[in-house]
């Protein structure tokens, strides 16, 4: 298919997106980068880490897409005393007929919430790493696929820290994304006040996109072009976060270790659904630029030195871009 070609066939079919957004707005005040990157992770088939504070509508948002896209919808609240069961499902006896059966979990849904998943303990985690990573869930000796889209949106609270398990670095890795969610502007908070400071329910979102518009937009960002220097550019952008004294020595000392392999890939994915998510046949530099830090914030390891210099993966990937000439 040719680039132009491409163009018309991205031009008549990524409508939904935009009322998906309109939809989402009618319940979601701001957090524009937090819809887009929910719309990115949807299209890349990848699950998304959300942090930052209780309270700035991270549960409202997952819900409002949910009910846009006529998916099905579950959410976890992980505590310590969580168990795998709960999550994925059990093996039954039935005396009837004296055999096990399946009674799967509320995992089979298409959309996931993982409300604090730090909360739980590691064989929870581990049981959620198979389906994100497998998309299917094993019961006894067989295995059960999960619905498709399958997305699990978790989130953590960057704060409080007490009564937490660190997520182990293979499972940050399967994330698609990690995103920072701030605080709305004063405006954006004000319409809020107006919206939402009132007993009554809000508005509830309707369907306007199916999950078979989501897949045919799938196959078109797989399609979507990206040219060898852009290529070199993501190679040599991932390359650096392992060797960063290569353009910047003082990073020596704060590098413990940089993204895998996964994190080429994903950057590349990414960069290609914005660029679909605009309209764009092709890939650009900035389209790269703009999807670094939540490909990467989460796949960047720092020493010691940097925890007690307080020097955050953030500021790194900025130096690290700021370093690297743009093709």
């Amino acid at each position: 298919m040719t680039t132009d070609t491409l163009q018309q066939h991205i031009a008549a079919t990524s409508g939904w997106i935009q009322d998906v957004k309109d939809e989402m707005a009618q319940v979601l005040v701001g957090q524009a980068g937090l819809v887009d990157r929910l719309l990115i992770g949807l299209l890349c088939n990848g699950h998304i880490l959300l942090e930052g504070v209780p309270g700035l509508a991270k549960t409202l948002a997952v819900k409002a897409l949910s009910g846009s896209l006529h998916t099905t919808f579950a959410r976890f609240q992980f505590t310590p005393d969580l168990l795998p069961a709960d999550l994925v499902g059990t093996m039954v006896y039935h005396p009837q007929g004296t055999r096990f059966e399946p009674k799967l979990g509320p995992i089979f849904n298409n959309l996931i919430l993982a409300d604090e998943i730090n909360r739980a303990p590691a064989k929870v985690q581990s049981a959620l790493l198979e389906a994100m990573q497998e998309r299917q869930v094993t019961l006894g000796d067989r295995s059960y696929p999960l619905p498709k889209p399958f997305l699990v949106l978790a989130t953590q609270n960057p704060i409080d820290q007490e009564g937490t398990y660190q997520l182990p670095e293979a499972q940050l890795d399967r994330f698609l994304l990690k995103v920072t969610v701030g605080y709305p502007s004063k405006d954006e908070e004000l319409t809020i006040l107006d919206r939402m400071a009132t007993s009554a329910p809000p508005y509830q979102t309707k369907t306007v996109a199916s999950p078979e518009q989501v897949a045919i937009s799938r196959d078109l960002v797989n399609q979507i072009y990206i040219d060898p220097a852009v290529r070199q550019y993501i190679v040599q952008l991932i390359h650096i976060t392992r060797f960063p004294a290569k353009v910047d020595i003082p990073l020596k000392n704060l590098v413990r270790a940089g993204a895998s392999p996964r994190g080429t890939i994903n950057l590349a994915l990414t960069a290609r659904a914005r660029a679909f998510m605009q309209g764009r046949a092709f890939v650009t530099p900035q389209d790269v630029k703009d999807m670094a830090h939540d490909v990467l914030r989460h796949r960047i390891l720092l020493t010691y030195e940097a925890e007690a210099e307080e020097v955050t993966t953030d500021a790194i990937i900025t130096r690290i871009l700021n370093k690297i000439p743009v093709p």
